[in-house]
């Protein structure tokens, strides 16, 4: 019998990635199963980072995101252009978690 072997955090976290992307990319019936177009990103980041896009000032945040990661100007993104975001994100989250504490100021 073969031994059954338990996925470390680090696998369940890029299947996680994997299936996540997924989900989104080809729901249009013209989009390709394995990009995300604009309406299908949009939908992405309203629904799964709801806390980041509701506390943008800027309407036209999401957009230029979009441009920015969209390497190929194809009008949409690719799973590494979708990396590229993620990543992003995940080196602001370590530098806010990470960032030393302001002394107080003497009055």
């Amino acid at each position: 019998m073969a031994k059954k072997v338990i996925p470390t955090e680090t696998e369940r976290c890029i299947e996680s990635m994997i299936a996540v992307f997924q989900k989104y990319a080809g729901r249009e019936i013209t989009n390709s199963p394995n990009t995300l177009s604009k309406t299908e990103f949009l939908t992405f980041m309203n629904t799964e980072l709801a806390s980041f896009t509701q506390n943008q000032k800027d309407p036209g945040v999401l957009d230029r995101m979009m441009k920015k990661l969209d390497l190929n100007c194809d009008g949409q993104l690719d799973f590494q252009e979708f990396l590229n975001l993620i990543g992003g994100l995940a080196q602001a989250c370590h530098a806010s978690f990470t960032a030393a504490p302001q002394p107080m100021k003497k009055m």
